[in-house]
């Protein structure tokens, strides 16, 4: 399961807000915003920019879920 917490922490380690990565991967706000909510699940292609921006591993998104497991 995508894990929204992980990408607002390497949001705030990294000093960009979501509007910042939107704008560099192409991955809409709106749809940040879904993921936030739990309404949509990201596919693995939006994983991935997400993961290249940030310089992980997609892995880094879908270990563990929102409580920090």
């Amino acid at each position: 399961m995508f894990s929204y917490k992980k990408f607002e922490e390497l949001c705030n380690e990294n000093n960009v807000t979501a509007y910042q990565v939107s704008n560099v991967t192409g991955v809409a706000t709106s749809t940040l915003s879904m993921w936030k909510k739990g309404k949509y699940v990201p596919k693995i292609n939006k994983i991935q920019k997400l993961a290249e921006f940030f310089n992980v591993p997609i892995s880094y998104f879908l270990k563990g879920d929102d409580t920090g497991e």
